[in-house]
């Protein structure tokens, strides 16, 4: 019995019971191993990092400690693919609002307008000297070249005369007047009247409503004065009803 024993068959089932054993070490071996790599996996996770270091232990991260059992392996491993977990150990807030603010420079305050002050009563009007001479009526052009324009009239004597030295300046291009003084009109303010002189010197006549005066004639109001191709209105501002003297007098 005991030869048969450490025959073959005893050395059969030597062997198998051998193998046995070592099979029953390596799958407490990959138990443990397992067990530790959840466990390292599950402290990275708690901590916001996904340790993977193979393809049985990649992302397999636990739920929130809690007195309930322990996950499987294999609920581990769909908690760790859910979208939410990679969602949040990527720190990515999907549903978090934008943090960029449009910042608009506050409206630019209008100064305000100058006020119109309202004064009630009389106002008192200062008057003083003169800064130029006063002017006491006007010469409109009202035919010829220069049309339109005017000329204005002092108090005193006016010469009257194509270049820029008289003080009535007829230069708007009519070469007929003469260049110099070839007429004058006079302003008495103590008479308050006005006088047209001709300028008898001269061999371009003036005429005064179509007459050729000779000598000084007294001026009114749309009188009509002729030198050369030019026709010009007498339009008087002083006279009987007002002179810059009454002014004067009332400061």
């Amino acid at each position: 019995m005991s030869g048969s024993a450490g025959g073959p068959q005893g050395q059969r089932s030597g062997f198998l019971g051998s193998l046995k054993d070592a099979l029953v070490a390596a799958s407490r071996e990959d138990t443990a191993r397992q067990q530790a790599e959840v466990a390292r996996v599950a402290a990275a996770a708690s901590e916001g990092v996904i340790a993977v270091s193979g393809p049985d232990a990649a992302a397999q991260l636990p739920p929130p400690r809690s007195d309930a059992a322990p996950p499987s392996a294999a609920e581990a491993a769909r908690e760790a693919r859910s979208p939410r977990v990679t969602a949040e150990a990527r720190h990515v807030e999907s549903d978090a609002p934008p943090t960029t603010r449009v910042v608009r420079a506050a409206p630019k305050q209008a100064e305000p307008a100058s006020r119109t002050t309202l004064v009630r009563g009389k106002m008192q009007v200062t008057r003083g000297a003169f800064d130029q001479d006063p002017v006491v009526g006007w010469l409109v052009v009202v035919g010829g070249p220069g049309i339109g324009q005017f000329r204005p009239i002092f108090e005193g004597n006016n010469s009257l005369g194509r270049a820029a030295s008289n003080r009535i300046p007829i230069d708007f291009g009519d070469d007929a007047i003469s260049s110099e003084e070839q007429a004058y009109i006079r302003y008495d303010s103590a008479e308050r009247s006005f006088l047209f002189v001709p300028n008898l010197a001269k061999t371009n006549v003036v005429s005064l409503n179509e007459k050729r005066p000779t000598g000084a004639v007294e001026l009114a109001q749309m009188d009509v004065i002729t030198m050369g191709r030019t026709q010009l209105v007498f339009v008087p501002f002083c006279g009987a009803d007002f002179d810059w003297s009454a002014l004067q007098e009332q400061s």
